[in-house]
């Protein structure tokens, strides 16, 4: 315990790697501007972040992807094999920059923020930057003191026929936000094809990045991955995450469960938000909802759980341990909404157990 009252007090010692002079002044004075901040060490391209890293052993890094010698993903990939600690990524808002920073999260980047274009824009993104780089060194110290690390992928138990949704549970609503991508990527690939009950997810991104997200996860899923669209019907055994841009809510449209995206309510952190669709979920499917709630900064989310939790719904939040970041499940479980708080692994277990014994209860 003394160990991490100790590295609490110590000033955040970062790294900034960019190929212009220009933004890694920027971006370091905009970094010490917090008293908990400070930078010490600059790199101008990829193989000189390497280095520094080796040689200054700063406790965060923040890394462009586009830079001379090697590249950012070049560099995130010796950094993470040889000096392994969080790096966020800079990520350009195109098609391009979103296929490059999911690679970056698959090769174990912390985060990322969007790439600014100077001065002015580096202004603009200065608050979410200190914002991830304090929850990257918090994450760093607690898995180093409590020994978190990532267990082997577990497996489901045996399925029972599921090609029928089980009456009890209409959908199941998950939200995330900073660790979430890898995340998603470790649970919905453990989940049957014939999943029954519609997945509706809200994971904070960038507009552009939700759709090439979600062909990368329906490439590595039995399920169907896709980004949700207007009107679009929740069908079993698809996965549909909430577009970027865009607030999304459950409504009934005839006896199904459909989709419906709106730019209200508008002036929210979030579009979309955790919440805004968890209290759409509340509202509509009641005690026959299902809410997970996973890695996260900040607290949407909690208001939307505690509606679900207030009807009747069941409700999980991962574990502090397996979060990368402990802030969304947090604000939920002390709020006391959760029913069950279980590790990364144990939730696709989790849900299949439920479907194979309502299944069963239901004697289909």
């Amino acid at each position: 315990m003394t160990i991490l009252t100790d590295h609490a007090a110590r000033v955040i010692r970062v790294l900034v790697a960019d190929d212009s002079a220009v933004m890694r002044s920027a971006l370091s004075r905009l970094l010490q501007s917090d008293k908990d901040i400070k930078v010490v060490g600059v790199a101008k391209d990829g193989l000189n972040a390497v280095q520094q890293v080796g040689a200054l052993d700063p406790d965060v890094v923040t890394l462009d992807v586009e830079m001379p010698v090697m590249n950012g993903l070049e560099a995130l990939q010796r950094i993470m094999r040889d000096y392994p600690r969080p790096v966020i990524m800079f990520s350009s808002l195109t098609a391009e920059g979103a296929e490059a920073t999911l690679d970056a999260l698959a090769l174990g980047a912390f985060d990322y923020v969007p790439k600014p274009a100077g001065y002015a824009s580096a202004a603009a993104v200065g608050d979410e930057l200190i914002a991830k780089v304090k929850a990257a060194y918090a994450s760093r110290v607690r898995r180093t003191t409590v020994g978190v690390h990532a267990s082997p992928l577990a497996q489901p138990p045996p399925r029972s026929r599921l090609a029928q949704a089980p009456a009890n549970i209409s959908l199941v609503a998950v939200g995330c936000s900073t660790g979430g991508p890898a995340a998603l990527q470790r649970i919905l690939p453990l989940l049957p094809g014939d999943f029954p009950i519609p997945l509706l997810v809200v994971q904070h991104m960038p507009p552009g990045f939700t759709g090439p997200f979600a062909r990368r996860l329906d490439g590595l899923c039995q399920l169907r991955v896709q980004e949700a669209s207007q009107g679009q019907p929740l069908e079993p055994n698809t996965v549909s995450i909430a577009p970027a841009g865009w607030q999304i809510t459950v409504h009934r449209k005839a006896s199904k469960l459909a989709v419906n995206l709106s730019k209200e309510p508008a002036g929210m952190l979030h579009m979309p938000s955790v919440d805004v669709m968890m209290l759409s979920a509340a509202e509509t499917c009641g005690s026959h909802a299902l809410g997970v709630i996973l890695t996260g900064m900040g607290s949407d989310g909690e208001h939307g759980m505690r509606a679900l939790y207030s009807c009747g719904a069941m409700t999980i939040g991962q574990d502090e341990r397996s979060c990368a970041v402990y802030g969304m499940p947090r604000a939920c479980a002390e709020q006391g909404t959760l029913r069950k708080v279980l590790p990364l692994d144990a939730i696709p277990i989790e849900l299949v157990t439920m479907a194979n014994a309502l299944v069963k209860q239901d004697g289909k």
